[in-house]
This record gives C-alpha cells, structure tokens and sequence, in this order.
C-alpha cells in the first residue's frame, strides 16, 4: 500500500471500530485496537520497501483540494526523513498498545475511550510527518494536543491534570506564535504570485532578512517547546511523571520529535538565511540542554522524572546535529529521533512495570531486582545502556555521527558536549546500580518478573536497539541522501579534511 491518505485514515476506521464494541467487552476493545496498529505498522514496513532510497524528491504525493477559498490543500509526501519517523512511530503503537495492556484501568473515562484517543493521535502522528501543505501541518500540530491533553488528565497518576493544563498552555503559545508566522508567509505570498500554503511555493518567497528572523522565531519557539529545548522544558518533567507509561512513550518517543523534524523541514527550508543567523544562539542552547538535562537526571529520585530529563539532554544533542550544517551532523541528528524513540520507549515500558510491582516509581525502593526479576532487570540494564549511548547500542551510532559532524565546523560545541557522554554515565549507571544490583530492599522479594505479554512487548524493542546498533545502513541509506540534500539546499558543503586528518 503506498498512499499515505489510506495510512493515516487506517487508525481513524480502528477507532470507528473500536467504539463499536460492546462496552462490557474490554479484552475485544483492545484485541481490535492491537489489530489495527498492527496492519498500520504492517503497511508502513510495505511503503518503506517501496521507497526509492536514492531519490531525494518527495515521495507518495497526494494533494487534493481543501479549502480552495483560501488556497488549502491536503497535500502530503514523504523524504527519507518523513519516513524514518513515521516507521519508528507506527512500530511502537502496538508495542505501546501490547505492554500498556492495562493502562487504562482506573482512568477517568472507560477502556474503549482510551484506545480510541490512542488510534486518533497516530492518525495525527502519522499526518503531521507527511504534510507537506504549512497549513495542514499546523491544524494536525495543534489538533495532536487534544488527544495527548485527555490521555494525560484522563489516565494518569498524581497531578494529572495540572500536569496536562501544563502542557496544553505551553503548546498553544508556541502553536500561536507559529499562526502568527504562517498567516505573514500567507499574505506574502498573495504579493509574489498568488496566495497559498504548499511548503515548497513559500520557500522560494522573497523576504528581507529582518522579516525572515521574525517569521522564524515564531517558528522556532513552537518547535523548541515541543522539542523540548532549554528553557522551554518545563512542562516535560511533570507531564512524564503524570501520564502513563505508554503515553510516555509516545509523547517522548514521537510527539516530541514533531519539534526537531519541525527544525528541519520548515526553519531551515522556509528561512535558510534566518537559520543560518540564529546558528550561534541556538547551538548554545542545544549545549545546555545536554549539560543542564544530564545534570538534573543526576539528581532525580523519580524514575519518570529521571527519563524525561535525560530526553531534555539527548534532544540537545540532535538539535546540535541539526544546526551543525554538515550532512554528518543531520544524518546523525534523524538517526538519533528514531533511536531514542525506542531507547526511551525501553525505559518508560520497563520502568513502568517496575512502578506497577512496586507500587512507587522513588528509585531508592528498588534494589535487588537482578535476583528476583532478572529478565526484567536486564531489559532495563539494556535501556539503560542504549540511553547512555553504548558502543553496539543503535544510540551510539547516531551520536557519534552528531558529535562529528557538529566538531568539524564547531569543535567548542562538540567538546563540551562531549562532556554530557561522561554525565550520561552517571545518571544511568547509579540508578541502574541501585534499582538492579546490591542486596533485595524489603518489599521486593515477591515481585514477579515479566509475564509472556510484557516479554513480546518488549522484544522487538530490545532487538531494534542492539541490531541498529551493530548494522545501521538500512537506515542510513535513507536518510543520507535526504540529509545531503538539506544541507546543498542551504548553500553549505561539508568542511574538508585537513592535511591531519589524511
């Protein structure tokens, strides 16, 4: 199947069916969520057979009149960038939907609402990658939050829905100051040939550099708080540690890359000189990030909470990759989106069944878990490990590549956040090494270990983590050409040996 119209309407026709189960019926609830998920992922592996690695043109084009009053369309296509994250999304929706088996008990709402939420924001994940019209983009950036928003207060623990409203205000501001860009890049293009929305229309628009800063900050913020990006990271730690693990896994895992792939396909596309300028700036944010997130990890006593700041600190390093300009640095950068969804989904899920066992997610009332649930243990000693970026884990490929692309034409950066690596150790290893190793804290000597269900879950994830880490070129072989074709678009060419490095 290669249009991406019927792959985004695949989940929409689960949810239909969803509803349609009888309420009494949870086990069929989730027995028809899990079967959807399953032939979206299924079709996604299709399409990427399909796709002309060595072709940088977009993809599976599909536009179709929308609004044609104002000059919308729902026009969508795929680069190989688009397409590594849709396959990381669509592979972990059933993998979400199988661990979190009972996620939904106990939620405000019923069983059958919580599927139906869940096959909507893949619709949503799955639209917001492939959109190729600015306005689509934006009405499925926005329209994401509703799902998540419900999900979170709906189905969480703790401070929910404080945690939720948290998120919310912080996506519409950045959702608004992006409104206000595209309604500008709108009204500009009506005095240059004709109003219209089509990404590749308004990239060839005509713009002083003063009013290509403004429109990109609107922009940028957007995607900086989605991201998220120091110091607009406040919201991810308390909405992690509220919301379930599988919503984790997709708020972490996928949503959040919304905002690093929105750093590519529209800051640099529409405002190459604009990004080009903010360089400098932003790459120093991205250093701190790295540093700042590693360090607050040091410090969590929360294992959600642990999780998150590490992501703060490792979506430093892509959007480092990302504004390096070298075709390293991207490739390292899209690499590093779809190894972290995975590494980050191994986290949540196993530590998520350590909470339910354990009945508190404080990392002190772990200890011992090696001896009374090693097959759970080693699952999050390998997360753990990938986290940290591993030799032979899929995360260290890619920050390798991000580390050397960005020390080629800025080595300051690179050196300092090179620094994060050593900082990675630590907040990896010393709750690894109190949660897994020493002798059993009271409470655990009857936890069970992972049952069949939790050990299929997992699997695939685990086997994505060690067989990108020790052969990555499938991937690569995608997103190279993409990447290298970013980077010709805004005038840069890789910086060339010196005579030392012969």
């Amino acid at each position: 199947m290669n249009s991406l119209t019927l792959l985004m309407l695949l989940p929409i026709f689960g949810s239909v069916a969803v509803a349609a189960t009888p309420k009494a019926k949870e086990t069929l609830t989730k027995q028809v969520a899990l079967a959807t998920t399953l032939i979206v992922a299924a079709a996604t592996i299709a399409m990427a057979v399909s796709f002309q690695r060595d072709n940088v043109d977009l993809q599976f084009v599909e536009k179709y009149s929308w609004i044609p009053t104002f000059g919308i369309n729902f026009a969508v296509g795929i680069d190989g960038l688009a397409l590594v994250l849709i396959l990381m999304s669509t592979i972990l929706a059933p993998i979400v939907v199988l661990a979190g088996w009972n996620e939904s008990h106990g939620g405000r709402w019923s069983v059958k609402v919580f599927y139906i939420l869940i096959l909507v924001l893949e619709t949503m994940m799955i639209g917001v990658f492939a959109a190729t019209d600015v306005f689509l983009f934006y009405v499925i950036f926005e329209a994401m939050l509703i799902p998540v928003y419900f999900l979170i207060g709906g189905y969480g623990s703790g401070q929910r829905s404080a945690a939720a409203v948290k998120f919310l205000i912080y996506s519409l501001f950045g959702g608004l100051l992006m409104l206000a860009s595209i309604i500008a890049l709108y009204v500009m293009s009506g005095d240059q040939g004709g109003h219209t929305f089509d990404l590749q229309a308004l990239s060839q628009l005509q713009m002083s550099s003063t009013t290509q800063n403004f429109l990109f900050l609107g922009f940028f913020i957007a995607f900086a708080i989605k991201a998220p990006l120091w110091p607009l990271h406040t919201w991810l730690p308390d909405a992690a540690e509220s919301a379930t693990p599988g919503t984790s896994v997709l708020l972490l895992g996928v949503l959040d890359k919304v905002g690093t792939f929105g750093m590519i396909r529209y800051c640099l596309t529409l405002f190459p000189d604009a990004s080009k300028t903010f360089t400098p700036m932003i790459l120093i944010l991205a250093v701190i990030s790295i540093v700042y997130g590693a360090f607050l990890a040091i410090g969590q006593r929360d294992l959600k909470r642990l999780i998150a700041f590490t992501s703060i600190s490792h979506f430093g390093f892509i959007t480092m990759g990302i504004f390096a300009m070298t075709s390293q640095g991207h490739s390292g950068a899209t690499l590093y989106m779809f190894n972290h969804g995975f590494s980050t989904a191994a986290l949540f899920l196993v530590g998520g069944w350590m909470i339910s066992r354990r009945g508190s997610s404080t990392i002190a009332d772990f200890g011992g878990l090696q001896r009374v649930t090693p097959v759970m243990a080693w699952s999050f000693f390998l997360a753990g490990m990938s986290s940290l970026a591993l030799p032979g884990m899929s995360s260290f490929v890619s920050e390798f590549l991000v580390l050397v692309g960005t020390f080629t034409r800025y080595p300051v950066h690179a050196v300092i956040a090179t620094f994060g690596i050593v900082l990675a150790a630590l907040y990896i290893l010393i709750p690894v090494q109190k949660a897994l190793h020493g002798p059993t804290t009271a409470g655990n000597e009857n936890l069970s270990d992972l049952n069949l269900r939790e050990k299929i879950a997992i699997a695939p994830v685990i086997a994505i983590i060690i067989a990108i880490g020790f052969y990555p070129a499938p991937l690569l072989k995608v997103i190279n050409p993409a990447s290298a074709h970013v980077i010709a678009q805004l005038g840069f060419t890789d910086p060339a040996p010196t005579n030392g490095d012969k």
